[in-house]
């Protein structure tokens, strides 16, 4: 079996995680083991906190969204069960753009959900 020479690939690779290190303090943009594990545990909390930003904004939308059926003297889940049996498919970001941006628009939805839930009871 030939030899294989690595060498382009290996400082490819070097070039990339230093490329990617840059702006660190001290060492850890200057050498080579600091720097790589500087990048990888940054690249590892990325991968993680890319996940956890979905997370976040599913809370911050249902939060708002809370607040403003309570305006409507709904609570968060009746509101949603309601607009469920009005046959209203809205996601949450844009019912919470709604509760921030257009009241009246939301509570338009509101008295849907209320008497929907009226209807069924």
């Amino acid at each position: 079996m030939p030899r294989v020479k690595s060498n382009v690939v290996r400082l490819k690779r070097k070039k990339q995680i230093m490329k990617a290190a840059k702006g660190a303090f001290g060492a850890r943009s200057k050498l080579w083991r600091p720097a790589k594990e500087t990048v990888e545990r940054a690249w590892r909390y990325a991968y993680r906190d890319r996940k956890n930003k979905k997370r976040e904004f599913r809370r911050l939308w249902i939060v708002r969204i809370n607040a403003a059926a309570h305006l409507h003297d709904l609570t968060y889940s009746t509101f949603m069960h309601g607009l469920r049996r009005a046959g209203i498919e809205i996601d949450r970001k844009i019912l919470a753009d709604l509760a921030v941006r257009d009241p009246q628009a939301f509570g338009a939805f509101a008295d849907k959900a209320r008497e929907a839930l009226a209807a069924t009871a």
